[in-house]
């Protein structure tokens, strides 16, 4: 998918594919999660590698694409599971509407979840791991907070 500068990269999908193989085995993986949430049209679990991250003691998660699949599919159930290894934990997933809120959860991004700085810089969002630039694109990606 190309924002106005920058594409994710072709690997992704390959690297997902693992990420969820190593997630089933038990394997650790840093701040990445799977999240399996029910398929918007098929109802089928629809499993997406992401990094929750933590702030004022609440977890969310981020889509740089706001209206990619995972994403919408979020919009549509509402819920889903978190895995961490072979562990899963019901969640409850809100898309955040308070632009402050939204705000303080980009502004901690780059500090919570570096390894997922690149792919904004790659779709042209920001220009590095600055907690401004990323507060700057607040109204511009997808929050999620899971309860």
């Amino acid at each position: 998918m190309d924002r106005s500068t920058g594409s994710l990269p072709s690997w992704l999908p390959f690297a997902n594919r693992v990420v969820r193989l190593m997630s089933r085995l038990g394997l650790p993986l840093g701040t990445v999660r799977v999240l399996v949430v029910p398929g918007r049209r098929s109802g089928e679990p629809r499993p997406t590698p992401v990094s929750p991250l933590t702030v004022d003691g609440r977890r969310y998660v981020v889509s740089a694409l706001p209206q990619s699949d995972w994403a919408r599919n979020i919009r549509a159930a509402g819920r889903g599971e978190l895995a961490a290894g072979r562990h899963r934990t019901p969640v409850t997933l809100t898309e955040v509407t308070d632009p402050a809120e939204a705000r303080a959860v980009l502004r901690a991004f780059p500090r919570e979840v570096p390894g997922g700085v690149t792919f904004y810089v790659r779709l042209g969002l920001v220009d590095q791991a600055d907690s401004d630039q990323f507060e700057a694109i607040a109204d511009q990606v997808a929050v999620f907070r899971i309860d």
